[in-house]
């Protein structure tokens, strides 16, 4: 799908949450293969390590899309997951697609106008347009991915794919 100045925001938002489960596969792909002790080894970062770091960006986009779904007690899996590495990745995968799938669902763009009301984990109550809450889904994950990589360098994985928006594009098309 190539981006054209007349795509409306439902293509455009489609396009990035495409984009987004494309970026998040070929890191979860990469962190698949290595050991335990590396998934755990403490970097400097904005988390300690590339398995929390992980869980954190699963958590994040679980949430938006806990709130889009208008769930009123939505959960931080972080908080409760009791599950193997390999688990947390495929769930991770699920949530994007589903991201996805709810992009695709919307009849047009005004659904991206619609205001959601929810509560952060500090209960306070907030109120944002359904576009803006997209945008920083996607935007957390990518800042997120990036830090992958440089914490992988640290713990001396080197083979890491790009995840460039312009490499998803080319490989699409």
């Amino acid at each position: 799908m190539q981006a054209k100045l007349q795509d409306t925001m439902k293509e455009i938002l489609l396009q990035f949450a495409k984009y987004n489960a494309w970026a998040n596969k070929r890191i979860i792909d990469v962190l698949l293969k290595i050991d335990e002790d590396e998934l755990d080894k403490e970097v400097i970062s904005s988390f300690p390590t590339l398995r929390k770091t992980i869980y954190h960006m699963w958590t994040a986009e679980f949430i938006w899309l806990q709130r889009l779904q208008l769930t009123e007690q939505p959960v931080w899996i972080e908080d409760i997951f009791k599950g193997n590495f390999e688990e947390a990745c495929a769930d991770w995968q699920r949530v994007s697609q589903t991201i996805a799938q709810f992009i695709e669902k919307q009849y047009d763009d005004r659904s991206f106008e619609h205001i959601c009301e929810y509560y952060d984990k500090q209960k306070r109550p907030n109120k944002l347009p359904i576009s803006i809450i997209l945008s920083q889904l996607f935007s957390h994950s990518t800042y997120h991915r990036g830090q992958l990589v440089t914490m992988m360098h640290q713990v001396s994985i080197t083979k890491i794919p790009p995840t460039d928006f312009l490499i998803f594009l080319a490989a699409k098309s």
